[in-house]
């Protein structure tokens, strides 16, 4: 087992851009005795409310969405490139249909929140705020129109990081 050190979320080095949008993430939650996960790749990291934060959107029809839906907390864990293959995998499959995390290969560290041994770097999250997007409060039109042809529109979730895991 990998050994993870604890830092401060201000201790983040990494470009926030090149971390979700390019490397991705899993956004994990555990309810009872169930843990789902899926990948993503739009997000964002700052402070609102005087707390470090992180931004994470879920469509409605995504499985985890349930998971997250019912639950104060989840994770979200950067892996870098040598791991596209199983998060390519995760994005595409449906935990709902199959038990997706073991056939990625990926260890799951059943904690409270889990997450993934994996993982170089580990963000624990707590809810603060979500909120469905809707069509009339884009500015920009043609947005909804690439993004959201069937209208099935993010929700908008902002996490206060509370414990920030990395190797």
């Amino acid at each position: 087992m990998s050994v993870f050190n604890q830092i401060s979320p201000d201790s983040i080095n990494d470009n926030t851009i090149k971390l979700i949008g390019k490397e991705w993430m899993l956004v994990t939650a555990k309810t009872g005795d169930k843990i789902n996960t899926m990948t993503a790749s739009w997000g964002g990291l700052g402070v609102m409310w005087g707390k470090p934060v992180a931004f994470v959107v879920i469509r409605p029809t995504r499985y985890t969405k349930e998971f997250i839906d019912q639950e104060e907390s989840f994770s979200l864990s950067f892996f870098g490139n040598a791991y596209k293959k199983q998060l390519g995998y995760l994005g595409t499959v449906s935990g709902r249909d199959e038990d997706k995390i073991t056939k990625s290969g990926l260890t799951v560290v059943n904690e409270d929140i889990p997450y993934f041994e994996e993982a170089r770097l580990v963000l624990k999250v707590k809810k603060l705020y979500a909120q469905e997007m809707q069509k009339d409060c884009f500015i920009n039109q043609e947005l909804c129109e690439k993004w959201y042809p069937n209208e099935d529109y993010h929700t908008l979730y902002v996490t206060e990081i509370i414990d920030v895991l990395t190797k």
